[in-house]
């Protein structure tokens, strides 16, 4: 590789591709992905011309870095259809809206300043997955490009055609007042333009762009961002709280008392509102998620079927595809719709949408439905440092060492384990509908613990001593990121 090309080999993780600017990629670098991405579109899709959405994210130097990967996806032979400023599903909408053969998002979501990020995919509703990642890695890194004659155009209002498909047919019958927060990343341009076009009375916080994100990330898992949507909420008297990431995939909700509502609750009060129209229907949810969603009992008196499945939007994404299921839901705050609700892909305006309607549809605030599925004590996500060669080999070795337990009926606090599920790491489950998680992470040097008891606190505290004396066994554990 030439001396001026600079491209990190880590910034291709399991289902994002993410690197610091100048540091880890420069613009040589970005160009040799685009190369690479055109490469491989031309192969998957087998034409030489193939036509592909790009747009880009509001940060100073998204524009420029998507100039850098144009001209390299140009020079494999792509056709470039440029829809501008977007958000992550917008460009996934465009696809399917402009029947095109490819997407590329100029995105780093909700790292802060400094990160850029390319979400791709090549088929409709798709992102590249572990596969696709490892195979645009070698073509990239080889410099195995294909040469060909490419163009570009500019579509014009493409926003406005986003913003019409999730309000048409969308309408809501409430006056429903909710909290808007964009933490002035790119969903500002279009959340609260949406969410009014389907009837709500909307409360904007930090719609307004600034790349400097002045008050914080816009990450709708940051507490700062939380607790300012929730100080509106109780002062706005309003029903509902919205809080959307950098580029508007993920939603997170707070209830008209101002308390967070977590994802997975939120996806399990989704579903059971659906199941009630779309019987014998199959959700997703990642391995992360409550329990209360195979034993739920709305959920089993419509006969719908629940798949825990790996953390990851592409994973679930591809999931909610190849189950033909009408919804997935990740504990991170990414919700997908498949037909007649969505495209498959996530998208945290109509994952709020679909809240609304829920609203719309009974006579009741969002605390009182919540207060309605049972309690259950949750860990928050612990992650132990693990180094990144050695964190799969643990893991492998626990999934043996639970699948012993199960064998020979080992107590946990009194419980014994009946259900081990090993698609992400080992989640193994026990009678009462507790259970624990160990899997690796996908993008950092750890371990993700996470426990949850329906039953009481200190027997979820118990599964998590349990685990924690396991891995400090093994001698491969560092700190903890944070700990119960």
């Amino acid at each position: 590789m030439s001396q001026n090309i600079k491209i990190d080999p880590y910034g291709f993780r399991e289902y994002d591709a993410r690197w610091l600017y100048g540091k880890d990629i420069n613009s040589a670098g970005i160009e040799n992905l685009g190369k690479g991405l055109g490469t491989q579109i031309k192969a998957h899709t087998k034409k030489n011309n193939p036509r592909v959405i790009v747009g880009h994210d509001y940060r100073s130097y998204s524009e420029e870095i998507k100039t850098f990967l144009k001209k390299g996806l140009k020079s494999t032979g792509c056709f470039i259809e440029d829809i501008g400023l977007s958000l992550s599903p917008m460009v996934y909408f465009a696809q399917f809206n402009l029947d095109a053969d490819a997407v590329a998002m100029i995105t780093a979501s909700h790292n802060e300043n400094g990160w850029t990020g390319v979400k791709m995919g090549i088929k409709k509703g798709l992102t590249h997955a572990g596969d696709e990642m490892r195979e645009l890695k070698d073509i990239t890194l080889n410099e195995k490009f294909s040469n060909g004659e490419g163009n570009e155009k500019q579509i014009e209002n493409f926003q406005q055609i986003y913003k019409d498909d999730l309000i048409n047919g969308n309408k809501i019958n409430k006056k429903l007042k909710a909290v808007v927060a964009c933490g002035n990343g790119t969903a500002g341009v279009f959340a609260p333009d949406i969410l009014r076009g389907i009837g709500c009375d909307v409360v904007e916080i930090d719609c307004e762009l600034d790349w400097n994100f002045p008050k914080y990330n816009p990450n709708p898992e940051d507490l700062e961002m939380l607790h300012a949507i929730a100080k509106a909420v109780k002062d706005n008297n309003a029903d509902i709280g919205f809080g959307f990431d950098g580029d508007g995939d993920r939603v997170g909700v707070i209830d008209n008392e101002g308390n967070e509502i977590f994802s997975d609750k939120i996806g399990l009060l989704i579903a059971r509102n659906l199941s009630n129209k779309y019987k014998n229907s199959k959700f997703v949810v990642d391995v992360k998620s409550t329990g209360l969603y195979s034993k739920d009992n709305v959920l089993l008196r419509n006969n719908c079927e629940t798949i825990y499945w790996k953390t990851g939007h592409s994973h679930i994404k591809r999931k909610v595809n190849t189950e033909k299921a009408l919804a997935g839901f990740e504990k991170s705050g990414h919700f997908f719709f498949n037909k007649p609700l969505g495209y498959g892909y996530d998208d945290g305006i109509n994952s709020a949408i679909r809240v609304c309607h829920l609203l719309d549809n009974l006579d009741k605030k969002i605390s009182e439905i919540i207060n309605e599925l049972p309690n259950t004590f949750q860990t928050p996500t612990m992650a132990p440092f693990c180094k990144d060669e050695e964190k799969y080999i643990v893991v492998e070795k626990l999934v043996k060492d639970f699948e012993k337990l199960k064998e020979i009926e080992e107590k946990i606090d009194g419980q014994v384990i009946t259900d081990i599920l090993t698609v992400n790491g080992v989640r193994f489950s026990f009678e009462d509908g507790s259970w624990g998680l160990i899997r690796a992470s996908s993008n950092k040097p750890s371990l993700v613990i996470v426990t949850e008891s329906p039953t009481s606190d200190e027997r979820k505290k118990k599964i998590f001593d349990f685990i924690d004396d396991l891995l400090q066994k093994t001698g491969k554990i560092g700190e903890y990121d944070q700990k119960i």
